[in-house]
């Protein structure tokens, strides 16, 4: 390995099919034949997000909806902002479960970058980037793990280097990293000396991150996904692959999803657009805190009601299981949800603060 990549190495490691992970990534999950353009059954035949372990998270984003409705004045166009669709099930399940008055004010976006499925819902427009000015919630659940980042490892020496791939997965270490990516990680992922440690760079997240809030002209943005913060970043990095249903090695071949844990405090920062700097630690909330705040408490129904209403107490035990699913410690509870404000929203309002207990 070189201290530094000239022109001519670089088209050397081209022509030999070495990419940064970045570069990679977009090409194999976003290409002409990538794996969310060209599979059909879209992502939930691959791993099993909120949105598609029960109805129950579309009906909590529709309250968090409501609630900010209120907070906006109840506008004459509610906004809503699926981003990653998938296959449109968010923004279905919301329109589905808002109430009346709310959903005929409501205007439904879905953005994805695969075509329309067939038989979506006529108010919902498709688009493939979100639509600018509007006032409402834009919504992205596990969208931003899915923005392909490079990654860098540390090398014998102490030097972070950006890590090559080629479409089999097989690795080596190229250039230092530099310029704008190498400050990021001074700030965001500091790496020590050791050999070994990666980091994912989040910088292109960051950048995506507060272009989608900059489309709100009021209301609130919402990111959800696994992440972590500077104080506990993993030391070896958390880039994985997933294929029918089941976690692989990442493979830059457009067979399999390629995902990374999101730096969300570092998106939080980018993504403000408060007069006053708020600490972005302040506007992440644990997945399990937001939906208890939201109404989905996972409690069981009373013993009582199996004798009276037998057919209620069922629908409610399997409604129970399934938000315990959702907020469960070691699963989907574990998200962190970044909760950024734009215009005079309190974003506290809309989430009350709850402890973040273990369900009894």
């Amino acid at each position: 390995m070189t201290a530094g990549t000239s022109g001519a190495e670089g088209a050397r490691e081209a022509y030999e099919g070495w990419r940064g992970w970045r570069e990679a990534t977009e090409e194999a999950l976003y290409g002409p034949v990538g794996f969310y353009r060209a599979r059909s059954e879209g992502p939930a035949g691959h791993f099993r997000t909120s949105v598609h372990a029960s109805p129950l998270f579309a009906g909590a984003v529709a309250r968090l909806l409501c609630r900010l409705d209120e907070a906006l004045g109840r506008p004459a166009s509610l906004a809503f902002v699926d981003m990653a669709a998938g296959r449109g099930e968010l923004v279905t399940g919301v329109l589905a479960a808002l109430p009346a008055d709310v959903a005929a004010r409501t205007r439904a976006y879905a953005v994805e970058v695969a075509g329309r499925p067939a038989g979506l819902d006529h108010r919902i427009e498709w688009l493939a980037e979100p639509p600018a000015g509007v006032t409402g919630l834009l919504f992205a659940n596990e969208w931003l793990d899915n923005v392909p980042v490079d990654v860098a490892e540390v090398d014998a020496a102490g030097l972070a280097r950006r890590v090559l791939v080629r479409d089999d997965g097989t690795e080596r270490l190229g250039e230092p990293v530099s310029g704008a990516e190498a400050e990021w990680l001074a700030r965001w992922w500091p790496l020590g000396g050791e050999e070994g440690l990666r980091a994912e760079i989040g910088l292109p997240r960051d950048t995506v991150w507060a272009s989608a809030v900059a489309t709100l002209d009021a209301g609130l943005a919402v990111a959800a996904d696994y992440a972590h913060t500077l104080g506990a970043r993993p030391p070896f990095g958390t880039l994985t692959g997933f294929r029918e249903g089941r976690e692989t090695p990442p493979v830059p071949d457009g067979s399999c999803d390629i995902t990374a844990h999101v730096a969300l405090d570092a998106c939080a920062s980018a993504g403000s657009r408060a007069p006053v700097h708020t600490p972005p630690d302040a506007l992440l909330r644990p997945q399990r805190a937001a939906l208890h705040a939201l109404g989905l408490t996972g409690a069981r129904p009373p013993l009582t009601l199996a004798s009276t209403d037998p057919v209620a107490y069922v629908r409610a035990l399997a409604s129970a299981s399934e938000a315990a699913e959702l907020t469960a410690a070691g699963g989907l509870g574990d998200f962190l949800w970044l909760l950024q404000p734009v215009g005079a929203v309190d974003a506290g309002a809309l989430l009350v603060d709850v402890p973040d207990h273990e369900e009894q």
